[in-house]
C-alpha cells in the first residue's frame, strides 16, 4: 500500500512551520505508523533531505514518549492505544494522512512533530510521589487494601503521561492526568498522610504551567490510550476541595512548589 502524507514541519518554536506533502514507498500494512514514518524518513535521508523529527521509545504503548496527532485525534483513529500501537492497516491504499504534534500553550514545540512535555513532570514532581522510606517489600497482608481500592488505584496507575488528554481538550487541560497521578496515591493507605498538600501541590503546579480548566467535554477520556475514567476527575475535585477547607498552605516536603 502507499499513503500520501501532511507531515508539520517546523524548524523551532521561533520559526514558522507548515505543513508538506510526502508520497510514502510502497508499505506493508502490518507495519505501525511509526516504522511507516522511519521507512519515509529513510527515503528522505537517502534524497538528502532532512527527516522529520517525532518522538518515540518503547514502541510498546507504556511509555507514553509517542505523541502525533494524526487526521485530528491525538494517537489516531482507535481507542484505548498509543501512537506506536497504530498500525498501517488501520487506513486505506492511497488515503491522505495529516500528521500534526499535540498542541498546546504548555507543550512548546521543539521540532517538527516532537514537543516540550517537561510541564507534566513539574507537576509530578511537586507531589506524585510518597515521602516515607519503603524499605524492603512489606507481606501483603501487613497493610489491608480493600479490593475496590485497590482496582481503582491500578486503574489511574496505568496513566502513561503521554499528554493525549491535554492535545484533544479545547482548552489544554492536564486535569485527567493530574487526577489520574493524584488519585492512585490517594487511594492506598501509603499515600493518606500527604494526601491533601498532594493534590494542592499538583494542582498549583498545574495551573502554574499554563494549562487550561477543565469544562467536562469529555475529549480527555475519549482519546486516551489507557482509556483514564473522568471519575478520577471527580474524585481529585473532592479532594481539591477538603485541602482547601483544611487550609493545607505548604507543600509537600522537597517539592519546590510554591
Amino acid at each position: 500500500m502507499k499513503v500520501t502524507l501532511k507531515v508539520w514541519r517546523q524548524k523551532s518554536r521561533n520559526t514558522p512551520g507548515e505543513f508538506k506533502t510526502y508520497e510514502s514507498p510502497a508499505l506493508n500494512p502490518n507495519m505501525s505508523f511509526l516504522e511507516m514514518l522511519d521507512v519515509v524518513n529513510e527515503e528522505l535521508a537517502n534524497r538528502g533531505e532532512e527527516p522529520i523529527a517525532f518522538d518515540h521509545d518503547c514502541r510498546e504503548g507504556i511509555c507514553g514518549t509517542c505523541s502525533l496527532v494524526i487526521d485530528g485525534k491525538p494517537h489516531g483513529p482507535h481507542q484505548g492505544v498509543a501512537t506506536c500501537q497504530t498500525y498501517m492497516r488501520s487506513f486505506k491504499n492511497g488515503d491522505e494522512i495529516v500528521v500534526e504534534p499535540f498542541r498546546a500553550r504548555a507543550f512548546p514545540l521543539v521540532k517538527d512533530l516532537v514537543v516540550d512535555r517537561k510541564a507534566l513532570d513539574r507537576i509530578q514532581h511537586a507531589g506524585g510521589f510518597i515521602s516515607v522510606r519503603t524499605g524492603s517489600a512489606p507481606d501483603a497482608n501487613n497493610i489491608l487494601v480493600p479490593k475496590e481500592n485497590a482496582d481503582l488505584a491500578m486503574d489511574a496507575a496505568q496513566c502513561i503521561g503521554c499528554g493525549a488528554c491535554v492535545a484533544a481538550c479545547k482548552n489544554a487541560s492536564a486535569m485527567l492526568f493530574v487526577a489520574a497521578k493524584v488519585s492512585h496515591l490517594g487511594l492506598l493507605p501509603q499515600g493518606q498522610p500527604e494526601r491533601h498538600r498532594r493534590v494542592k501541590a499538583m494542582v498549583d503546579q498545574m495551573d502554574a504551567e499554563g494549562f487550561g480548566g477543565c469544562t467536562v467535554t469529555g475529549s480527555c477520556e475519549a482519546v486516551c490510550p489507557k482509556e483514564i475514567s473522568l471519575d478520577f476527575i471527580a474524585r481529585m475535585n473532592r479532594d481539591y476541595a477538603a485541602a482547601l477547607i483544611r487550609g493545607e498552605p505548604k507543600p509537600i516536603a522537597g517539592s519546590g512548589a510554591g
